[in-house]
This record gives C-alpha cells, structure tokens and sequence, in this order.
C-alpha cells in the first residue's frame, strides 16, 4: 500500500514539474473567436505563460523567445464545457446488468479513458452529474495523473424513493432486503429534513455541487419519465443547504410541473426540460434559471429504443416518447429567451462526440455564435467562475482550434485538432 501511495506521489510530482516548466508559447491563430461579444474576429496571437493568457494582440505578432504555433488556418476558440455528462460509464446492452457485474474499480478504469476522450473533442471543463467515481477522476486529473478535463463532480444524484437516481430501482425483493433501503447517505431522501442531510453527506464527501432528479426519467427501471418527484418546500430545503457550503443544483426534470417545482425551490439549471410549456419558460426567464437541453441525449436514445433488446421493455416506450422531443423543447425555449447553456448527458451517448450538441443546436435554430458561447461564457456563468469561457489577459488558457469556420460552418467543431488546458498542450497539428 505504502508503495502504491509512493508511485503515485511521484507520478504526480513529475507531473506537476512537468507542468510548471512548460514555455512561453504564440498561438497564431487565423481566426479568433471571440466569447464575450459573441463575434469570430480576424487574425490574432495569444501569448500563454505560466497556464494563463497573457496577452491577445492582433494580427500575427512576433513575441520574443516564445514557442510559435502555427495555427493560422484554424479558429481558436476558449476551451469548450459541456455541463452535463457521466465519465464514470456509457450506454451499451449490457448497462443494466454491468451494475451487478462490475464494481467501483472496473467503473474507475473505464472513466480515465472516457475522460481523455473528452478532453481531446475540444472539452477543457466538465460538470459531471451523477456518480462517485468522478469525485475521485476529479482528484486524479488534478493531481496530473492521469488526462482529462477539470470536472466540477456531483457524487451520487439525490432522488426520492423510486426516483430516477434511487440505485435499487429494478431490484427483486430478496435482493433490496440484503441491500437494504437506501437513504440520505445514499441520495435517498422523503423529507425536508432528509434533503438537508443528503446535502451535507454531499458536502461531507467532496462534491463540488448538487444534482437532484425533480422528475421520473428515461433510462431509469421505473415506469414514468416525467412525473414530479420532489415537493417545493424539499427542493428549497435542497437549494437553501446547498447555498451554506457554496453549492449550485442542477434538476434533471422532463415534466413541466417537476421542472415547475423546481425552478420555484431556487435551482440554478434545468437539465432536459422535454415537456417544458411556455409558461415555465415564463418563470425560468423570471428566475433567471439556465436550461441545459442535451439534445444529444434525446436523439441517442430515441434512435436505440428502434433496436429490439437494446432497452429493457420498462424503458423502451420512455426512450421513444421522450427522446425525440428535446431538440424541439430547445428550439421553442431559445426562441422564448430563456438561458440556454451547453451540455450533452455523455455516458448516455458515446463520450467524446460531445461537439455534435453543436451542430444539434444549430439545427434547432440557435446561430453557430450562440452556440459556441453556450459552451464558453455562458458555461462559465452557470459555474459561476469568472476566469475561464473567454482568451483574455489573466485569464485561464483553456483554449480549442479547428481547421475552418464554425461560424459559418458548425460542422467544423467535430475536426478539433489543438487542445491546450491550464497552458498545457494536449493535442496539435503537425507544424510544417
């Protein structure tokens, strides 16, 4: 034990010496996409030192003992966040029963993988919404052990009893009774006073923020999809507690009178919003609540409830009710003005095609701008960080680039091919 500690101190000390050495770089970028206003500018060089941008200068300036990168045929964009995937697993036949077969270690090495996927796709920040292997993906990405992006971490997802995050869902008699009923310590809860403990278990275990399910959900053993899960007075109980250890909650809600509750107990985002009405909408704009869409979500299971077994039966008819119906919610609520922030619920979908949400959002009507800063500034704000989602003087130097333009053409997004993060390269195209 004693030795493994020692390896992985020592993995992580090189690491971070690795780091703390990295040079002075020029990044020429062709094109400059700029997220506070929203606008692809021309010609531009970001000078990086010590994990942070430096300076923005125009045109492509020369800047004394730097490592120039070429990137003159690409645009450079801040670092993309998708603020809604599960890096500890992902959608197969075999997903149900893996929960059985599998434990925290195997979960554990499928997410490092699953983490640096992301990373390369051009996403230098994550929320991760749900499960307590992230907590721990967290620790080591920080440490430099292994690659991934910065991952604000849920933990496990509060529920009620029979919610969509309760983890016996499915379960046979004998099989609960040797489990026994979960509670607060597992996310479980029935009261007021149960939700306030479940948040300091959160806060006791390391979470960085709090996920609850205000409604039934789509891939969960349970027979409703949408159907309200919480009372107001659990969800405020939720959201004031969170508030004391300087959390935001994010819903996962599909109908309207669970997003309703919710939106009205204070959360700061509503992840999916299928059956939102315009009324909700109303309220969100009112309460200044982000909506997070996951389009890719939606099209990905809407597409495998069509293959006989890929779903169990309870689920199946949820997947093809529900699913297709998100990218048109996201259209009538960017059209209504509501906040819309970017996130795809990866781990449903295969991890690393988070960029397609993209081009799902396009076609939903929302312009390639608005698109890219739902996924730098605006994510940013719903984190409620201020010093990534833009390249600017001071900032983190969290940036992405790809050949063409995804301003007029969003397609571009998927042929991400420079990754840098906290100054750190990642990923580049060969220099000629």
């Amino acid at each position: 034990m004693l030795k493994t500690v020692a390896l992985a101190l020592a993995a992580a000390t090189a690491s971070l010496a690795t780091h703390a050495a990295e040079p002075v770089r020029a990044l020429h970028c062709g094109q400059f996409f700029d997220a506070r206003s929203g606008k692809l500018l021309d010609a531009r060089t970001v000078v990086v030192r010590d994990g942070k941008v430096a300076e923005v200068l125009p045109g492509r300036a020369s800047v004394a003992d730097a490592q120039v990168i070429d990137l003159s045929g690409h645009t450079c964009s801040p670092g993309w966040t998708d603020l809604h995937v599960h890096l500890g697993s992902q959608s197969s036949q075999q997903s149900y029963s893996e929960g059985f077969r599998l434990d925290d270690t195997d979960f554990a090495f499928r997410s490092v993988g699953y983490a640096k996927k992301t990373l390369l796709a051009g996403f230098t920040s994550v929320r991760d919404l749900g499960g307590e292997v992230s907590l721990h993906l967290r620790d080591a990405i920080n440490q430099g052990l292994v690659d991934g992006p910065r991952i604000w971490a849920a933990g496990s997802i509060i529920s009620t009893t029979g919610g969509h995050g309760d983890p016996t869902n499915g379960y046979n008699d004998a099989l609960a009774h040797l489990v026994g009923p979960p509670g607060p310590t597992e996310g479980v809860v029935n009261s007021v006073d149960e939700a306030r403990q479940a948040v300091r278990q959160h806060y006791k275990d390391g979470a960085d923020l709090i996920k609850i399910t205000a409604t039934g959900g789509v891939l969960s053993y349970a027979k409703s999809g949408d159907a309200p899960q919480f009372t107001v007075d659990e969800v405020k109980a939720i959201v004031d507690t969170a508030k004391d250890y300087g959390y935001k909650v994010a819903a996962h809600a599909h109908g309207d009178e669970g997003i309703r509750r919710a939106v009205l107990g204070g959360v700061t985002s509503i992840e999916h919003g299928t059956y939102m009405s315009p009324d909700t909408m109303s309220l969100m704009k009112q309460k200044g609540t982000w909506y997070v869409p996951t389009i890719s979500a939606g099209r990905f299971v809407a597409d495998k409830a069509k293959i006989d077994g890929y779903f169990p039966e309870v689920v199946r008819p949820k997947a093809v009710r529900i699913g297709a119906l998100i990218q048109d919610t996201a259209a009538r609520a960017y059209k209504n003005g509501v906040k819309i922030a970017f996130g795809t619920d990866m781990g449903v979908g295969p991890h690393g095609e988070n960029a397609h949400e993209f081009i799902y959002m396009v076609e939903a009507g929302m312009p390639a701008t608005v698109a890219l800063q739902s996924a730098t500034i605006r994510a940013a704000e719903v984190l409620g960080v201020d010093d990534q989602g833009v390249i600017e003087a001071g900032k983190r130097a969290d940036i992405v680039a790809m050949p063409g333009n995804p301003v007029d053409d969003i397609g571009a997004v998927m042929k991400v091919d420079f990754v840098m993060k906290d100054g750190v390269v990642y990923r580049q195209p060969a220099q000629g």
